[in-house]
C-alpha cells in the first residue's frame, strides 16, 4: 500500500483548474440549504417532526407549498451529489500521482467532522457536516473502487431502503393493533412518545426565545442526541447521492460539458417529471402530518420524497450547466461560483447570522416570523453573501474556513491572489 509521499502532495485546485458550473451549482445550493434552514431557527426539530401547523392565510400557506415543493430536500441532496463528485475528481489526482487516496480523504473527512461538531454544539443544531463526514468515510472505504453501474445499482437501493423502512414500521403497527392488547400497548407507547415531543418542544422554544448563550448550547446538546436518530433514515438518502455523484465524477460527466448538450436536455427530459409527480405527491401528503407516528400518509410522503428530491436536484443541476453553455450567461453566473468557492464559510455564516436573528441571546425573534417572512429574509442574507463572496476571493484563495479544511489536509497557506 502506497502511503502519502511528503514531495508528491495532493494540492488544492487552483482557480484556472477549478470546473465553473460546479461551484456555480454549489453556490446556487447555499441558497437553497438558507431557505429550508430558516424554518428551523423559527422553531426546533421537535416542531418539524410534530408537524408544523396550517398557516392562518394564503401568502404563508403557498410560502409553505413553495418551500416543501422546491426547496425540502433538494438541496442537501445537491450537496450531498457534488461531495460523491469531489471524491471521485480527487480520487483521479491521487491516482495520478500514485498516492493513497484513502488515508488522505479519511484526514479530510475528520477535519470536516471537527468543523460539524463545533457548528452542531456550538452555534446551530441543525448541522449536516457530520453526518456528511461520517459517511464520507464510510463511502471511500466500501465504494471507491466500484464501477460506475454497481454505484449507480447501490443509488437505487439506498433511496428504496427508507421507503421500505417506513412501510414496515407502518405495517407491524397496523399488525400490532388487530389484538386489543396490542393496540391498547402501540396506542400507550405512541402517546409516551408524543407527550415527550411535546414537552421537548416547549422546553427548546422557552430556551431558544428567551434563554442566554450558554442555555442554548445545553439544549442544542440534547436537540444533537434526537437528530441523531432522524439521521438513521436520513443517511440512505445521503448515501444515495453520495454514490450517484462517485458515478458521474468516474464518467467525466463534467469534463468537456461544451461537447455534452444533448446528454444535458435529456437529464432535463427525463428527471422534470419524476420531480413533479413525487414532490406534488409530497406537497399533498406532507399537510400537517406527524412525522413521528408511521402512517400511510408517511409512507406516502417518504416515497414522494425519496424519489422527487433528487430528480428535482438533477433537474436544477442540468438547468444550470445547460445556461453556463451560453457566454452571456457563464457570465452571469459567475458570483453563484464565488459563493460556492466559499461554501463552507457562507454556510456556517448563515447559521451565526441567523441564530442571532431568532435566539434569545439576539433578536429573539424565534416563534414570532410568518413563513413569507422567512423566505424574504433568505433572499436578503444571500444576497448580502453574493457581493462578500465576490470580494473576499479578489483579497484570498480561498474562505477562511476553507483555508483551515485545506491547512490542516493540505499545509496550504492563505494568501492574496497574485495580481
Amino acid at each position: 500500500m502506497n502511503q502519502p509521499d511528503a514531495n508528491n502532495k495532493i494540492k488544492p485546485a487552483q482557480p484556472q483548474e477549478r470546473i465553473q458550473i460546479i461551484d456555480v451549482i454549489r453556490g446556487f445550493a447555499i441558497f437553497g440549504i438558507l431557505i429550508v434552514n430558516m424554518d428551523f431557527f423559527n422553531d426546533s426539530i421537535f416542531g418539524y417532526v410534530m408537524g408544523y401547523s396550517k398557516p392562518d392565510n394564503l401568502l404563508d400557506q403557498l410560502g409553505r407549498w413553495f418551500i416543501t415543493f422546491f426547496a425540502e430536500g433538494k438541496f442537501y441532496s445537491m450537496f450531498a451529489f457534488l461531495f460523491g463528485l469531489g471524491m471521485a475528481i480527487q480520487m483521479q489526482r491521487a491516482s495520478v500521482k500514485n498516492i493513497n487516496f484513502t488515508f488522505f480523504f479519511v484526514k479530510r473527512m475528520i477535519v470536516l467532522l471537527l468543523i460539524g461538531i463545533v457548528h452542531a454544539y456550538f452555534i446551530w443544531a441543525g448541522d449536516i457536516l457530520i453526518l456528511y463526514s461520517v459517511l464520507g468515510i464510510i463511502t471511500v472505504l466500501l465504494f471507491k473502487n466500484c464501477r460506475p453501474r454497481t454505484l449507480v445499482i447501490w443509488t437505487v437501493i439506498f433511496l428504496i431502503i427508507p421507503v421500505m423502512m417506513n412501510a414496515a414500521l407502518w405495517g407491524m403497527i397496523e399488525m400490532g393493533r388487530m389484538a386489543p392488547e396490542g393496540r391498547e400497548a402501540i396506542d400507550a407507547a405512541l402517546s409516551e412518545q408524543s407527550h415527550f415531543m411535546q414537552q421537548n418542544k416547549e422546553d427548546a422554544d422557552e430556551v431558544y426565545s428567551t434563554g442566554t448563550y450558554w442555555e442554548t448550547t445545553i439544549r442544542r446538546r440534547k436537540d444533537m442526541s434526537f437528530i441523531y436518530s432522524i439521521w438513521v433514515f436520513m443517511m440512505f438518502n445521503v448515501m444515495a447521492m453520495f454514490t450517484l455523484g462517485l458515478a458521474a465524477g468516474k464518467t467525466n460527466v463534467f469534463h468537456n460539458i461544451h461537447m455534452k448538450k444533448k446528454q444535458i436536455v435529456s437529464v432535463m427530459y427525463w428527471t422534470l417529471p419524476i420531480a413533479i409527480i413525487g414532490n406534488l405527491i409530497f406537497v399533498l401528503a406532507d399537510q400537517a402530518m406527524s412525522r413521528h407516528i408511521p402512517s400511510g400518509q408517511m409512507v406516502l410522503a417518504v416515497t414522494g420524497q425519496t424519489f422527487g428530491a433528487p430528480a428535482l436536484s438533477l433537474f436544477y443541476m442540468a438547468v444550470l450547466t445547460y445556461l453556463s453553455l451560453n457566454s452571456a450567461w457563464k457570465k452571469r453566473l459567475q458570483p453563484l461560483a464565488c459563493v460556492g468557492r466559499l461554501a463552507i464559510t457562507n454556510y456556517l455564516l448563515q447559521s451565526v447570522i441567523c441564530s442571532f436573528l431568532f435566539y434569545g441571546y439576539g433578536l429573539g425573534l424565534y416563534g414570532n416570523t410568518r413563513v413569507i417572512t422567512r423566505i424574504l429574509l433568505t433572499f436578503l442574507i444571500y444576497a448580502l453573501q453574493i457581493p462578500f463572496s465576490v470580494w473576499w476571493l479578489k483579497k484570498f484563495r480561498f474562505g477562511p474556513v476553507e483555508w483551515f479544511w485545506r491547512t490542516l489536509t493540505y499545509g496550504v497557506p492563505i494568501r492574496k491572489r497574485a495580481k
